[in-house]
């Protein structure tokens, strides 16, 4: 949104007491990241002048969402005064749909008001399958619910091919992903070694490789698709919590974060695929390939069930996980990583090839 400078000196009279008609806005040009203007004005009969930012969203470097520009522009506010001989930050405006700038600088802590979700988290679903050797009708209904409801939701597309990118790129490195959920585990945890959190991490780079041809996958996704963020509340119908990370991604980030939790809970109940868990993921993968005819998301999965297997082998996350089972979970991540197709019917075939990979790390 381009500033208005009517509304820049609007903003300059009530913040800085600038004199009315004494605002002047000119633009000073572009940098690799954004462009900048020059707002001259008086105060007290003395001339004043100010600098004010923007961030282009269209070329990348994590700049897609206003939220991201935010974000590199309260970061700005905080520490620009405190290295020597930096340029002060005086503010942070945010531009209003109606034109408006108000300031959103100076914060300790930023808080989210929302509308409660009713209903019952799908994890009771989960563990009401345990000791099931085929899944009930109101199992059937829900997955089949799910799965069409993501396969219409992901019709949705975009054409922004960086922001594609940026999106793998983030499943590997963003804090809340794969490095940032493999810095939260304990060096010494049992389990595992570094150095095989590092091969899965080196894996998940060379598939960012294979991805980056995948540019035209990219649609409306929630981002963060596991079971205690959907609640239902009837037979089918839920609600959904904490959409994450962006509007738009890989389609393959909300399947596998659902699906994996049909792995995770067979190996809890069963030390492997087996049961009403196994019937669930061949399930919902049929019905949502069906829906969507996305046959290729078995072609990218890879890096994404990766990080949702780092979720839930996470300590910190589900405490009460044995080791074997934590391990295993890691054994599928490389089976996965180490197959060029996804198959829901090849999971045992996954974690055993795994965990013969696992070996060389102990």
């Amino acid at each position: 949104m381009k500033p208005s400078a009517r509304r820049f000196a609007e903003y300059l009279q009530s913040a800085f007491g600038a004199a009315p008609g004494s605002v002047r806005l000119s633009a000073l040009g572009r940098g690799s990241h954004g462009r900048g203007y020059r707002a001259s004005f008086i105060r007290n009969g003395a001339a004043r002048k100010v600098i004010i930012k923007a961030l282009d969203k269209h070329i990348g470097l994590g700049h897609d969402y206003p939220s991201d520009r935010a974000e590199v522009f309260l970061l700005a506010s905080e520490t620009y005064g405190k290295f020597p001989s930096h340029v002060k930050a005086i503010d942070v405006l945010s531009m209003q749909p109606n034109g408006s700038a108000i300031s959103i600088s100076g914060g300790a802590e930023y808080y989210l008001v929302m509308e409660e979700g009713e209903g019952v988290n799908y994890f009771d679903d989960l563990r009401e399958m345990r000791g099931l050797k085929t899944l009930r009708r109101q199992d059937r209904e829900r997955i089949s619910a799910l799965a069409r409801f993501l396969a219409r939701a992901h019709s949705k597309k975009k054409d922004a091919p960086a922001l594609y990118l940026r999106k793998v790129r983030d499943i590997i490195g963003h804090g809340e992903c794969l490095m940032g959920v493999f810095d939260t585990y304990a060096v010494n945890n049992g389990f595992t070694k570094l150095a095989e959190l590092a091969a899965i991490e080196k894996a998940c780079v060379d598939w960012r490789t294979l991805l980056k041809e995948r540019t035209g996958r990219l649609s409306r996704v929630h981002g963060d698709f596991h079971p205690g963020n959907i609640l239902f509340r009837g037979r089918k119908s839920f609600c959904l919590l904490d959409r994450s990370r962006g509007e738009y991604g890989e389609p393959a980030d909300d399947v596998t974060a659902l699906c994996i939790n049909y792995v995770f809970f067979s190996l809890m109940e069963h030390g492997r695929m087996a049961g009403a868990y196994d019937e669930a993921l061949s399930l919902f993968y049929d019905e949502y390939i069906a829906v969507s005819g996305d046959g290729a998301i078995n072609e990218v999965s890879a890096p994404f069930y990766a990080f949702r297997s780092a979720v839930v082998a996470n300590p910190l996350f589900y405490p009460d996980v044995t080791d074997d089972v934590r391990g295993k979970l890691l054994a599928f991540a490389h089976g996965v990583l180490r197959a060029r197709v996804f198959d829901p019917a090849r999971v045992n075939r996954y974690i055993s090839s795994g965990i013969r990979f696992r070996k060389r790390f102990f």
